[in-house]
């Protein structure tokens, strides 16, 4: 075309495909974004914000519960189920206008609700109007990942797209799939009192951790009475009335060559997401998929068609809101500057966590990584249990673990197991992406009494492991000398 209503247009309004639109604004493109139902995508409306405020409320029922260990007798606390999932809804709408039509349109996106059919590589209808621009941004996100267990269907199951309608407490709450969703769900929902089993079908929870990190949050979940049922697999759901025990449905599972059965009276389905491509012209045109069902694109985030570039859930290979936005500054960039500039997705420091209690932070390798990769590597721990705002907080649990190069302190990865863990890691995001060694962190002052000094005191570690034994003999004999 030799012109175009616009230089982009953005399909799909959650953490890429906003990002993606206010860079765009930024540099004074012209930008359409359509979203087809609610601006801030899976991340503010059924995601990483209501799971937060869940978290949350659950855990001050679990500081209530520990009353003695801050010096108080008891604690009662009296609620609602229903007030507590309304105060999920009240968060949200609270976080709504960062994400609003009205805050873009004023940032100088044009805002469409309706649903977007991509017609050619360079336009989409969308409301019965035909739109054109010089790129096309596909950014709309994955859904909940629904298996083929016989019965399910017939189950009244949640998934983390609509557990936020729930106002009665489950008395009998079923979890299927012990990842970061299905164990913070888990965790929270048996806080607020309900009798939670855990269904994993794989050896362990977190099966992406280390050892030590699943020993350490299986305990803490069977300390506080959730039921961690591992290599189970679901094979079949009976609901009520068919079932023969007491409660709303039965979970049959194939477990040691044997059935077990599982009573329920609601269920969660957290096992993983579907990127969604189906049902607005990427199959017509013939992007390409990878075998995941991902959109398949290049280091540049563009696909086989040159002009439609994509970012977020919906092409990975990291389904986070914080990667999503990564991806949307080199996919906006890219379809605006292309051909005269283009820049490669840096996926080199990718940071997560999983907001359990204790809390699991992830930058770089583990030792499960580096092994599967046969990447030499040394491994430096501080406890947590050691430190002193720790101690006084009555958090004295949890570890900082560190891996570097052999026989030096460039930082491999980190794993940070413990209260507030996903704010402490950023500290060794920021080492990790530029280069910082465990030396500097060392040589930095942190604030006493805080819990970031673990940090430090993990730097302490390696350098006190990798002090030469003949420069000490040297240093005692020279104070000896000066004695």
């Amino acid at each position: 075309m030799s012109k175009y209503d616009y230089n982009i247009i953005v399909i799909g309004g959650g953490s890429a495909g906003l990002v993606s639109s206010y860079i765009a604004a930024a540099v004074k493109a012209k930008v359409v974004l359509i979203e087809k139902h609610k601006m801030g995508g899976d991340c503010l409306n059924t995601g990483c914000v209501p799971s937060k405020a869940l978290l949350r409320s659950a855990k001050m029922l679990s500081y209530a519960k520990r009353a003695e260990e801050f010096g108080f007798k008891q604690t009662t606390v009296e609620f609602d189920f229903k007030d507590v999932m309304q105060r999920v809804q009240n968060v949200i709408k609270a976080i709504e206008p960062h994400d609003s039509r009205e805050r873009y349109s004023k940032l100088g996106v044009d805002c469409i609700e309706g649903e977007a059919k991509i017609t050619s590589p360079h336009s989409v209808r969308v409301n019965g109007k035909t739109l054109t621009a010089r790129s096309i941004i596909v950014a709309t996100g994955a859904r909940p990942m629904i298996p083929p267990i016989l019965g399910l269907d017939k189950t009244d199951y949640l998934t983390s797209d609509n557990v936020w309608e729930l106002k009665e407490l489950p008395k009998k709450l079923l979890v299927l799939g012990g990842g970061a969703i299905g164990s913070e769900m888990a965790q929270a929902f048996s806080r607020l009192g309900a009798e939670v089993t855990l269904i994993e079908m794989a050896p362990q929870i977190l099966t992406r951790e280390d050892e030590e990190v699943i020993k350490t949050v299986t305990e803490k979940f069977t300390k506080e009475g959730i039921k961690v049922l591992v290599n189970h697999k679901a094979k079949e759901f009976i609901p009520y009335p068919n079932t023969l025990k007491k409660g709303k449905g039965t979970l049959v599972c194939e477990h040691g060559g044997k059935d077990v059965e599982i009573a329920f009276d609601k269920v969660i389905v957290a096992l993983g997401r579907t990127a969604n491509t189906e049902g607005f012209g990427l199959e017509e045109l013939g992007v390409e998929l990878r075998g995941n069902k991902t959109i398949d694109a290049t280091p540049f985030l563009q696909t086989n068609i040159t002009s439609i570039y994509v970012c977020g859930d919906v092409t990975g290979p990291y389904q986070f809101t914080h990667t999503a936005a990564h991806q949307a500054w080199y996919a906006s960039v890219n379809a605006l500057f292309s051909p005269f500039k283009k820049f490669k997705a840096d996926y080199s420091v990718i940071p997560w966590a999983t907001f359990t209690d204790p809390e699991v932070a992830r930058v770089g390798l583990n030792e499960k990584d580096a092994k599967a990769a046969n990447i030499p590597y040394e491994v430096t721990a501080y406890g947590i249990d050691d430190l002193d705002r720790a101690i006084a907080d009555s958090e004295a649990h949890g570890f900082v673990k560190v891996l570097t190069s052999p026989n030096k302190d460039k930082i491999l990865g980190v794993t940070i197991v413990g209260t507030h863990a996903g704010d402490l890691i950023a500290e060794y995001i920021l080492a990790m992406k530029h280069g910082i060694g465990l030396n500097k962190i060392l040589g930095t002052i942190h604030i006493y009494p805080t819990l970031a000094e673990a940090n430090k005191y993990a730097a302490g570690q390696w350098k006190k492991a990798h002090i030469p034994a003949f420069a000490m003999k040297i240093l005692e004999k020279f104070h000896k000398w000066r004695r």
